[in-house]
């Protein structure tokens, strides 16, 4: 009989004990995640895309301008990056690519360290033949070929390859027909027109039912504010932004593109 509040007070410290091992166990655990690297995955807040958030029929797009001609759409969860260069470090920020659009070789379109750096085994790559034939043999594994006039589906999405090319005799040199592309993304109900590096050709002024477009102007490497002008009014996206417009008159091109076709034209900056 002596025995039993002995047995009772034990029975009160052990519950005690396991009470205090309860609370401690998730502070250990946050202690030990911080020195092996998993707080941030764990306890981190998630990478979000910001930009402007324009509604379409079946949500809203995200355009998050970069670069020159470097940008970021979101839709749906996907993030689609256009042309990523200029090193891993101006994208850390961002949602890691779901697909990566590449228009051109040249360096400010195709840029290696960036693309090894921010592509893995479950990005789709999206390249005309000759871009593709500079990757390396790690990403050209899993690229997909699209040239001038060829559409592929994937993601929930169709992309087909506009050609994008000089037309101009002394500017010829610099993009030659059916070397790279431009793109029209459908997203849902949504066409989204992504020029490359380009002039006023054929292709894009028969270019129908575009919601959103991005389109280059620079000299003398694609086309002037009055080309691109004249072909907004011809094609009539509901949205445009000039990009790829370094040294670019926009306010001109937004006064000759006029408010009278029903385009909205966006002036954000690429060059911050």
């Amino acid at each position: 009989l002596q025995k039993i509040p002995a047995m009772n007070h034990n029975a009160a410290s052990h519950r005690r004990l396991d009470h205090r091992i309860r609370l401690l166990i998730p502070l250990c655990l946050v202690i030990l995640a911080g020195q092996c690297g998993w707080a941030t995955a764990v306890f981190g807040a998630q990478k979000t895309l910001t930009g402007d958030r324009i509604p379409v029929a079946d949500g809203e797009l995200i355009v998050h301008p970069v670069n020159h001609a470097t940008l970021v759409l979101g839709w749906k969860g996907l993030a689609i990056y256009v042309d990523p260069v200029g090193g891993a470090d101006r994208f850390s920020n961002l949602p890691g690519p779901d697909l990566i659009l590449l228009t051109d070789l040249h360096s400010d379109h195709l840029d290696m360290d960036t693309l090894k750096a921010l592509a893995g085994e479950n990005t789709a790559i999206i390249a005309p033949s000759a871009t593709i034939k500079r990757l390396p043999d790690t990403l050209r594994t899993w690229a997909k070929i699209l040239d001038n006039g060829e559409t592929k589906s994937l993601l929930g999405l169709k992309i087909e390859a506009i050609p994008a090319y000089n037309l101009t005799e002394e500017r010829q040199k610099y993009h030659t027909k059916g070397r790279g592309n431009g793109y029209v993304l459908t997203l849902g109900e949504t066409r989204v027109y992504i020029s490359g590096d380009t002039e006023e050709t054929p292709e894009m002024r028969a270019l129908k039912n575009i919601h959103l477009s991005f389109l280059c102007m620079n000299l003398p490497y694609t086309m002037t504010v009055e080309q691109a002008a004249t072909a907004v009014r011809a094609f009539r996206p509901k949205i445009v932004y000039p990009y790829h417009y370094r040294g670019s008159d926009l306010e001109k091109f937004k006064q000759l593109v006029g408010d009278d076709v029903g385009v909205e034209v966006r002036i954000r900056d690429w060059y911050q």
